[in-house]
């Protein structure tokens, strides 16, 4: 059966300046998972005021490593926001070592299980991390009509965007993949 489909997976979604859902205004959200059922994604680019130390003593687990604990804890999005996700890179070759993981084709893995901050908390586990509270989650077909609706641009995910680069910096940075300045946006939508 033949896909034209798009699939994003593994790709940075960049709100356009005049996105009117101001969940989403500014955010550039890394996709997890794209297929026919819908899309889930994590913004990357929106701290809470919850760093790392403060989520791992609401599990009952103390960070050993004083400049983990002072990561923040982000936004990831609408859904789920009791919920921790983390975002990591690839542990090993091999299946990860957590119970919930989701491998993210070409890109990262994103656990949902305690075990990663366990592992994190014993000194071990993935050594580049972001941990978000929530999901961004789509229906079949709503991403694709938005980004229709020029509500979003996407581009090839960078893990060092994810990772290595000032929070401030993410949003300009993802655009500047796409060779874009943000100063020279529209707010405005239009189609030549």
């Amino acid at each position: 059966m033949p896909s034209d489909r798009i699939n994003l997976t593994n790709q940075f979604l960049i709100a356009m300046p005049g996105m009117a859902d101001d969940t989403f205004a500014g955010s550039v959200v890394y996709l997890c998972e794209h297929t026919e059922k819908g899309a889930l994604g994590l913004v990357i680019n929106k701290p809470i005021d919850i760093k790392l130390k403060n989520l791992f003593e609401k599990v009952d687990l103390s960070l050993g490593s004083p400049e983990l604990g002072e990561q923040p804890v982000f936004f990831g999005g609408p859904v789920q926001t009791e919920r921790g996700f983390v975002l990591h890179e690839k542990i090993g070759s091999h299946a990860s070592p957590y119970n919930s993981t989701l491998q993210i084709p070409g890109g990262l893995e994103m656990t949902t299980s305690k075990d990663v901050l366990e592992a994190l908390a014993q000194g071990a586990g993935p050594k580049k991390l972001l941990v978000t509270l929530g999901y961004s989650g789509w229906a079949a077909g709503q991403l694709e009509d938005e980004i229709g609706r020029n509500g979003w641009l996407n581009v090839d995910a960078k893990r060092e965007i994810i990772f290595d680069t000032p929070v401030e910096q993410r949003y300009d940075r993802a655009l500047s993949l796409l060779g874009i300045d943000p100063r020279m946006l529209s707010q405005e939508a239009g189609h030549a």
